[in-house]
């Protein structure tokens, strides 16, 4: 919803709720135990929060529609409910809909561990190039790839990326005291470093890459998706051209502290 307010319904009922509506990109929708739905209340004035719907129950369905480009085997399904009855307590933060929003700083930390699935991704596809490399022997060279100084080159330059984004993530995650900027900002710079391996990878190999068979194409497929989870890039942009503005502000309008007073000690 970006932060509008939400078109699923939770309707209040004698003994709690009754959910109705639609969900998006709904990740191991099969699998899952309980679905967190973010959803506005039909009183008045209205509310939003996010509703603890169990699996499973009567007026669930999940609408198998993921044809993604990558990132198949997640089960993203659209899921469906109608009139789905939970209990008054399923309920996490229900607020006014003029200071909820759908909090996107508040999701950075979670967001941000999601990361480290496309890091595995990308890992895999600097296997897969570092294996081809190695076993790749054109009949004019008489020996690996891997021994010339292009491809020593391109394996520096994916594991730059690749071990880069590795120490961003976990470093970022390991901050108990990090604020959701840091952990945004840890996200896109890792999430963009992720991407680059894995074309870098590709387009080093050539034809070859682009085949089913080295599992490259599948890995470049998967790791299009590293930036679309929420918030997405432009808005996780935007939060932190926004955080910029506010430190400037901020230190703008602080007083300056007075200089120290101290004694420069002469040396001949």
């Amino acid at each position: 919803a970006r932060g509008g307010l939400p078109a699923t319904l939770a309707r209040r009922t004698a003994s709690g709720w009754s959910i109705t509506g639609r969900k998006r990109f709904v990740t191991g929708a099969h699998g899952l135990t309980h679905f967190l739905v973010w959803a506005h209340t039909d009183e008045t004035p209205a509310r939003v929060g996010t509703f603890v719907v169990p699996n499973k129950l009567p007026g669930i369905r999940v609408i198998e529609n993921w044809n993604s480009l990558g990132m198949r085997a997640s089960g993203s399904h659209d899921v469906d409910y109608t009139d789905v009855e939970i209990p008054l307590e399923n309920v996490i933060d229900l607020v006014d809909p003029s200071v909820a929003q759908q909090d996107n700083r508040a999701h950075a930390a979670i967001t941000l561990a999601l990361t480290a699935l496309y890091l595995g991704v990308a890992e895999a596809a600097q296997e897969a190039f570092i294996r081809f490399a190695h076993e790749r022997v054109p009949t004019n060279l008489g020996h690996p790839i891997a021994r010339t100084e292009r491809f020593v080159t391109l394996s520096g330059e994916i594991d730059l990326l690749v071990s880069g984004a590795r120490q961003i993530i976990f470093d970022a995650l390991k901050d108990k005291h990090a604020d959701a900027e840091k952990h945004i900002r840890a996200r896109l710079i890792a999430g963009r470093q992720l991407r680059d391996a894995v074309q870098v990878a590709v387009r080093g190999i050539g034809n070859p890459g682009l085949g089913n068979e080295l599992g490259l194409e599948r890995h470049f497929r998967d790791i299009q998706s590293v930036l679309v989870h929420a918030p997405q890039e432009d808005t996780s942009i935007s939060i932190l051209g926004r955080a910029a503005f506010e430190r400037w502000k901020s230190e703008k309008d602080t007083p300056s502290a007075p200089p120290l007073n101290f004694t420069v000690l002469k040396m001949a």
